[in-house]
């Protein structure tokens, strides 16, 4: 089919310069020949010396609205797959020193700067930017992760060692923000 197409193709550049009823008999067999064409060779555009053939293909919506949020670094955030209403949480405390996470910089796994009263290290089944309200504490946003951090278990990110050995380990209420 292509070197069918490329054949007419050549033929009505050559016959640019003879009459006008030589030209329309090529186009004439150009547009049969599209007739029986896939829809991987679809004439396009035909013209008294163009003729041009381009792939065409099917779209899923599915995987266009995939790419777009890979290209636009965007994750959205199923909240069906989290705890609908209240649930308990292991919460406790820690810091950005070298000691506990091996690094002092302060970044986040998530890539962002750790901040005091923002940053939640949460389980793998969050995803970043998730939002967590937890009871007498405030809003926090997912934004760390930790070898222990499994199940129910969450780390909250305090200043100082000082906060966060006071805090220690306990039970709290938290929900999932929407």
């Amino acid at each position: 089919m292509r070197i069918l197409t490329a054949l007419a193709l050549v033929t009505v550049l050559s016959v640019s310069v003879t009459p006008a009823s030589a030209k329309a008999e090529v186009v004439e067999t150009q547009k049969q020949n599209a007739k029986s064409n896939t829809t991987e060779d679809k004439i396009i555009s035909a013209s008294d010396n163009f003729i041009a053939s381009s792939y065409v293909p099917e779209i899923n919506p599915r995987k266009l609205a995939y790419f777009e949020q890979w290209r636009k670094k965007v994750k959205l955030i199923d909240y069906s797959k989290f705890p609908s209403g209240d649930f308990t949480i292991n919460a406790s405390a820690y810091t950005a020193a070298a000691d506990e996470c091996g690094k002092s910089d302060g970044i986040t796994a998530s890539g962002k700067k750790v901040a005091e009263g923002r940053t939640l290290a949460c389980p793998l089944g969050y995803v970043f930017g998730t939002k967590i309200e937890i009871d007498g504490m405030g809003t926090y946003v997912c934004e760390d992760r930790g070898g222990a951090i499994k199940g129910n278990h969450f780390d909250i990110y305090m200043q100082t060692k000082k906060k966060a050995f006071s805090f220690g380990r306990r039970n709290l209420i938290a929900r999932v923000v929407k």
